[in-house]
């Protein structure tokens, strides 16, 4: 536990930047038009597997007695695989939607 307060009181800018960074975020995603989901979705998509090439690399500079890390990329690389595929199924439903019906 002392090591979490440690942690906390040595981070805490950052984590003051994650914070807010987090309500900033939200905000911007509540006044997207539903028109616009689906451009934005696929530049989501970049930005995962931007997430995914970066957590890859951050795991294999990893420590391999440093769990947490490992543990952290390794869900960073699940978070991020699942983003893509759902943006990728959702995109390719509502791209069906605009098809002409035979």
């Amino acid at each position: 536990m002392d090591l979490l307060i440690t942690f906390i009181e040595n981070n805490i800018n950052i984590i003051y930047i994650l914070i807010l960074s987090t309500f900033v975020g939200i905000e911007v995603i509540k006044s997207i038009p539903a028109v616009l989901h689906t451009p934005l979705m696929s530049g989501a998509n970049a930005l995962s597997g931007v997430v995914i090439v970066g957590a890859i690399l951050v795991m294999l500079h990893a420590n391999p007695e440093d769990y947490l890390a490992l543990t952290l990329g390794f869900l960073a690389v699940v978070l991020g695989i699942l983003n893509v595929v759902g943006g990728f199924a959702v995109t390719h439903r509502m791209l069906q939607m605009f098809k002409k019906k035979k």
